[in-house]
């Protein structure tokens, strides 16, 4: 068993936004496998199964609002008895040009609340996935209006290919085969 949690807010107001990317990477991949989204107040998220190469795998959107996922990463893994190894945690990541993905296990929060969240409930050792959103209007907002605004039109274009990308690396994370490297989703994606 394997479980995926992407970071984002539950309300409508926030779909499209660079913070609710994690959300919608986790719609995109549970609308491939024809999943359905069900609301689990114990887990405190949305919830789909998935059984894939007779895995099972779980997809969990919180709906704890992104600064607090831990409460729902802790309740989760609590109620699954599952290692920190056999958790992706999907999120938006400032730090990285727009069209760049970075994996890595382990670390620290980088200033992301929603992690720092995830790494007080259950600890700092499971997989991220991590989706670049920095443009080049990055510098002239503070972070807060940033991330909380709607992707422009030709991002919008661009995450056709930045959501085929980030597909492959959760398959390699689901079948087990995932290594932690940069992927630049977008040829014109600076790797920093």
């Amino acid at each position: 068993m394997k479980i995926i949690i992407a970071q984002g807010n539950p309300e409508s107001q926030y779909n499209g936004t660079r913070h609710n990317v994690g959300f919608f990477l986790l719609d995109t991949y549970a609308a491939k496998h024809d999943a359905q989204w069900q609301t689990k107040t114990k887990f405190k998220s949305e919830y789909t199964e998935l059984m894939i190469k007779g895995e099972k795998i779980l997809l969990f959107k919180p709906t704890t609002f992104y600064n607090s996922t831990g409460e729902a990463a802790s309740a989760i893994k609590a109620f699954y008895k599952i290692e920190n190894d056999q958790i992706l945690v999907i999120h938006d990541e400032l730090a990285l040009p727009f069209g760049t993905l970075r994996t890595r296990q382990d670390g620290s929060d980088a200033g992301n609340n929603g992690i720092k969240s995830i790494n007080a409930h259950i600890g700092t050792d499971y997989a991220r996935l991590r989706v670049g959103i920095a443009n080049d209007k990055r510098s002239l907002v503070g972070d807060a209006d940033f991330v909380l605004g709607k992707f422009t039109a030709d991002e919008e274009v661009a995450l056709t290919d930045i959501t085929k990308s980030a597909h492959g690396i959760i398959n390699l994370f689901v079948t087990g085969t995932l290594t932690h490297h940069t992927v630049k989703a977008l040829p014109e994606a600076d790797v920093i």
